[in-house]
């Protein structure tokens, strides 16, 4: 029996979940089957099966009158996520800071100032990829392996809620790449964990604080 119906379906579903997730298509936005199947080189078909998955995993839902659209964020699941990563990355961060080699210092730099690059023409996603590879090197030689465990399994429902907080809050960036330095300082003068992990949850929950008040403005009537 040909996969081949199935493999087009598998692709139009990760072309289209890549699109959510980075923020190519925002909340809201509709996915109409016709434009889809164009740009993906595939028929109706496989497209509505792909939106069939992503309304599954709840990434998209459909309105009546005007079909499948991109589901908006859950501000609630986004902020327990973040509130647990905060707690979790800072604790791990801190105890990870004596074990933090000064190679691992220079990686993390090398990524802020990457970071720093992107600022002049702003792409969330890779952004957002450099973000998490800055927080791994910092985190990583955490001792205590189940800490670890669930700071990762955070950063992964996080990724599925939505790969990119900063294509709602680009805003942010600037003093998010700032907070990384001042991290930085702290690890290589060799501060005390409380103030480690202070800095790390602080930095953690700025970017929650930042999301909450983009989502709350979404749902305020205009005047």
């Amino acid at each position: 029996m040909s996969t081949e119906p199935t493999s087009k379906s598998q692709r139009a579903y990760r072309a289209i979940k890549a699109r959510i997730t980075e923020g190519v298509y925002g909340p809201g936005h509709r996915l109409v089957l016709g434009t889809l199947a164009g740009e993906l080189d595939v028929s109706a078909v496989p497209v509505r099966e792909a939106i069939r998955l992503l309304e599954a995993e709840g990434l998209v839902r459909y309105v009546h009158n005007v079909g499948a659209t991109v589901a908006a964020i859950d501000p609630v699941s986004y902020r327990h996520t973040m509130q647990v990563l905060a707690i979790v990355e800072g604790a791990a961060t801190a105890l990870a800071a004596p074990h933090v080699t000064a190679a691992d210092l220079a990686k993390a730099a090398g990524l802020n100032a990457r970071m720093r690059d992107c600022l002049s023409e702003f792409d969330p996603t890779e952004f957002t990829r450099l973000n998490h590879e800055f927080h791994e090197v910092l985190y990583a030689r955490c001792p205590n392996p189940e800490l670890l465990g669930s700071v990762r399994q955070a950063w992964s429902r996080l990724a599925a809620i939505r790969e990119s907080t900063f294509s709602f809050v680009p805003e942010r960036v600037a003093a998010s790449v700032a907070e990384h330095d001042q991290l930085l300082d702290l690890l290589r003068s060799g501060s005390g964990p409380e103030w480690i992990e202070h800095a790390a949850r602080g930095h953690r929950i700025a970017t929650l604080d930042a999301f909450l008040r983009w989502e709350s403005g979404q749902h305020t009537e205009p005047e």
